[in-house]
């Protein structure tokens, strides 16, 4: 069993940074594939960023390419995206996940992810 908790968000300016962090406990998740996720009210939860450890690939939704990065502390167990020049649209709260299953990618299907954090808030303003 994983346990997955986020930290780090909060009310940001537009255009301002904040770098949010997943302590993973439970079964070793150095060879796992991570992801962030997001989901605002009346949408659908949605692929931000992942992560696959053994070979250190990432991946990212367009939308996020070039202002976020998703990196990770195999020794602290802990996932990092950290988020650069947000915008309005950044606005949600986010998650990350993981899975016991293997993958050969980095999938960005919520369905496949099968271990999830409680989420934090993230609020971009004016």
């Amino acid at each position: 069993q994983v346990q997955l908790v986020e930290s780090g968000g909060g009310l940001v300016q537009v255009g301002g940074s904040l770098r949010l962090s997943c302590a993973a406990s439970g079964r070793t998740f150095s060879s796992r594939t991570m992801g962030w996720f997001r989901q605002s009210p009346g949408k659908e939860r949605e692929f931000v960023a992942g992560i696959r450890w053994i070979h250190g690939k990432t991946s990212y939704v367009k939308s996020v390419k070039d202002r976020f990065t998703v990196s990770g502390d195999i020794a602290k167990n802990t996932l990092y995206l950290q988020m650069n020049s947000l915008k309005f649209e950044d606005t949600a709260v986010y998650y990350c996940a993981t899975s016991a299953d293997y993958s050969l990618g980095i999938p960005s299907s919520p369905s496949w992810y099968n271990h999830w954090g409680q989420g934090t808030q993230v609020t971009v303003s004016s």
